[in-house]
Formats: structure tokens, C-alpha cells, sequence
């Protein structure tokens, strides 16, 4: 071999990571929660088998071939599944040259994609995952259209590869945001995302005239898999007059699979949100309202949703809002019941909120988000009741493989943490 092959080779081998292999395990004596809406379970034991969940409760037997971990004084429950957030698509927001979010001079806007662009290495993913966050539905922000394009589903592993499922779902924006995209107006709006969707449909059946349309080819076929019920139709929504406009889509466009996102006055129509089915990625608590849209905005709006019938995650953490802020969030949904009058969540169902009920909307029920049997091994032991805010994960798995809990924070911890006020920071030290 020659110099330059062997240096080239040698190269590879330091650059390319290593895949793990996922582990056989149980983890004995803990705290359990399946992550299902059910309550804590004292004294449990998981097992996991090729990277998924074999079975999890009490009077489990653990095969003798398994690696198995004291859980005393742990809790375990699956990962952390962060709805709506835009992990992995930049380094600095206010550094366009970084950031992935958002494609204000593109011709495209329905048509985007954004799995090309997740960062597998981002700093973001990695103090996410020491968070206890092992999966998320990633989405870009609207530019120039009332359409953000088509989000992905991640894992939060240290490895290359960060794609759960590409093109999981097309958002789109309406209310005020989307007014100001459409013309100025929700009557704007109504008429951009009708075309937009008679146009889809048009194409899905070959009837489409291009040289006639205002969307491009390539949108047409991005919305043609969204109107043929395909594709997952994620609309930002907040006011209640504009979630019923929403839920009366269903009339001209039946196959539209539709999840509402925001919904800060979804308790004013909890009912008939409901009744038509349509789950609900909401934030956890709007205590007063942002916006004209959101004048309604009360914190006990997923509390009175649940009770409704509605099936609601909390989401929405982008930018500087870290993703493994959803556990503070759901902790405070409990901690609501407390309050008079306010309508809170049980701690099963605050969990469940960022766990399996995120799963279940991004269309992975059964696959992702509780341990149950056949569901991936995403696994995370904590050191106390994970809802509490001074509790931390000990161990995350993800896919049955632990992961590492290294990043830019703890680096600078452990850089900065010891060093005795007389001395120069380390990096000065040449």
C-alpha cells in the first residue's frame, strides 16, 4: 500500500464512527414506567433484547445470557420523544452560514426536505440525548409560503445515521403567522392552502395543467401524497374560530391525515376536537396570551383537552428551548392539579404526553415511546421521579445501545470545575 492509500486509510478509520451493537440487558429493582399513561410501577424489571423491549412490569424473568443493572432507587422510563422541534438543523440561529431552519430565497416551500440537512454531530442533539431525549420530530419554519415543507423523525444516537423515518409529515402554518405569509389576511390564507391542496389533488390524479398552476411541479407531487392521505398534514393553529375552519377541511379533502399543533384555545372546542379524531401536538403551558390569537390561552388547556377526549403531546421546543425542558414542562402539568380550580394532568398521562402519545401521532405507536414488547430498546434510567426537576438520567439507550452522555457543556464542566483561581484557563496554558 502506499503512503498516501495507508494515511488515506488511516484517515477513514479515525473519521467514520463506529457503530455500536445493540446490547442484551435488564435493569432489575426500579421504578417503572411504561410510558403508556398508566402509573409508576415500584420494584420493576425491563429486558432488552436486540435492541427491543421484551417485556417490562413486575414477575418478569431475566434470561442468565443478559447483562443486568441494579435499579434500586432508579426510575425507568422510555426516551424522551420531542415533538416539534428543530434539533439538528442549526448551530447559531442568528448565523444564517449554521442554521437549516428556514429557506426564505428557495423557489420550493411544500417540496423542502429537511432530513438531507440534519446534523447528526450537532451540539444540540447531544446535550438533548444526556437529557434523556432519544427521538423527535424535527420541522423547518415557514420562509415564504404558508408551507414549512417535510419534517423527519430522528434518533438522538451518537452515530451517522439520525433518520427514524424522512418526509414524516408536511407542515403548514395558518392564524396570524400564516396571514402574514398568504397576503396579509386569513381570507388570504383559506384561499392559498385551498388551491394549494386542489392543485395536489390534481396532480395525485394526473389531471394536473402546470403551465395553469401557482404551485411547482415539485410541490404539486410534495402535496399530492398529503391530499391522498400519505403524508401526515401537520397545521400550526392557535385560535378557536381557526381550528374549527381547520377541522371543517375534512368536508372537501376526507383523506387529509391532520394534526394540530399549538392550539392554545383548543380548550374552548376540546369537544369537537375530539369528535373528529384529529390529535394535538400543544404547548404545555401558554399562561397568558403571546398573541391576538391566543387571547383565550389558559394553563389548564391540555388538562381540559385530555379530559375531553383529545389526544394531546406537548411540544414545540425550538431554538434556545431545549427539547429536555418537556420533562420540567409535564412535571408542571401534575403539578397543576395543586393549584384551585386548574386542571392538570395525572403523572401517567403527563408523561405519556412526551413519550408514547408524540410516538403515536408521528404514525409509531407500538414502535417508539413505551416500553412495551416489540418497541424499540429506547431506555432511560434516572437517578429520581424524572417529572422532578432535580432528577437526572444515569443511563440512556437508545435502539438497546448506551449512549454517551459527553457534549460541549460537560466538556466545559469538567474543564472550568476544579480549576483553582490563581491559574489561566487551560486553554491558555501552551
Amino acid at each position: 500500500m502506499s503512503t498516501a492509500k495507508y494515511l488515506l486509510a488511516a484517515l477513514t478509520a479515525i473519521t467514520l464512527p463506529v457503530t455500536a451493537s445493540a446490547q442484551d440487558f435488564a435493569i432489575t429493582n426500579a421504578t417503572i414506567a411504561i410510558g403508556d399513561g398508566g402509573e409508576p410501577i415500584q420494584g420493576g424489571t425491563v429486558v432488552v433484547r436486540g435492541g427491543k423491549i421484551v417485556a417490562a412490569g413486575t414477575g418478569v424473568n431475566v434470561p442468565a445470557d443478559v447483562q443486568t443493572h441494579d435499579g434500586s432507587g432508579m426510575w425507568v422510563t422510555p426516551g424522551i420523544f420531542a415533538a416539534m422541534t428543530d434539533l439538528g438543523l442549526l448551530d447559531v440561529g442568528a448565523v444564517d452560514e449554521s442554521n437549516d431552519a428556514g429557506a426564505g430565497n428557495s423557489p420550493f416551500n411544500a417540496a423542502l426536505d429537511i432530513s438531507p440537512a440534519i446534523n447528526p454531530s450537532s451540539q444540540h442533539i447531544a446535550i438533548s440525548r444526556a437529557g434523556g431525549v432519544t427521538r423527535a420530530s424535527i420541522t423547518s419554519g415557514p420562509a415564504n409560503s404558508i408551507f414549512a415543507g417535510q419534517g423527519a423523525i430522528i434518533d438522538t444516537g451518537a452515530d451517522a445515521n439520525a433518520i427514524t423515518k424522512a418526509r414524516a409529515f408536511q407542515m403548514v402554518v395558518l392564524g396570524e403567522a400564516g396571514a402574514r405569509l398568504s397576503g396579509g389576511s386569513r381570507i388570504a390564507t383559506n384561499v392559498a392552502l385551498r388551491n394549494a391542496l386542489r392543485e395536489a389533488a390534481e396532480f395525485a390524479a394526473g389531471d394536473w395543467e402546470g403551465e395553469e398552476a401557482l404551485l411547482t411541479r415539485a410541490d404539486a407531487a410534495a402535496l399530492g401524497v398529503v391530499v391522498t392521505g400519505k403524508q401526515k398534514l401537520y397545521i400550526h393553529v392557535e385560535r378557536a374560530s381557526d381550528i374549527r375552519q381547520v377541522l371543517a377541511m375534512r368536508g372537501e379533502f376526507p383523506k387529509l391525515d391532520m394534526v394540530l399543533v399549538g392550539v392554545s384555545e383548543g380548550w374552548l372546542v376540546a369537544d369537537e376536537i375530539a369528535a373528529s379524531g384529529v390529535p394535538v401536538i400543544a404547548d404545555a403551558l401558554d399562561n397568558l396570551p403571546a398573541s391576538f390569537e391566543e387571547l383565550a390561552a389558559t394553563q389548564s388547556n391540555v388538562g381540559r383537552m385530555v379530559d375531553a377526549g383529545v389526544k394531546v403531546a406537548i411540544g414545540g421546543m425550538t431554538g434556545t428551548e431545549q427539547p429536555r425542558n418537556a420533562l420540567q414542562y409535564a412535571g408542571n402539568l401534575v403539578a397543576l392539579n395543586k393549584v384551585p380550580r386548574a386542571t392538570g394532568l395525572s403523572w401517567g398521562e403527563a408523561l405519556a404526553t412526551i413519550t408514547s402519545v408524540p410516538a403515536s401521532i408521528s404514525g409509531m405507536a407500538g414502535q417508539l415511546g413505551a416500553l412495551t414488547p416489540g418497541a424499540a430498546g429506547d431506555v432511560v434510567m434516572w437517578d429520581g421521579d424524572p417529572l422532578e426537576l432535580s432528577s437526572a438520567p444515569v443511563k440512556v439507550f437508545i435502539d438497546g445501545i448506551e449512549q454517551p452522555f459527553d457534549n460541549h457543556q460537560t466538556r466545559l464542566r469538567e474543564r472550568y470545575r476544579d480549576l483553582d483561581e490563581s491559574d489561566l484557563p487551560k486553554a491558555y496554558d501552551w
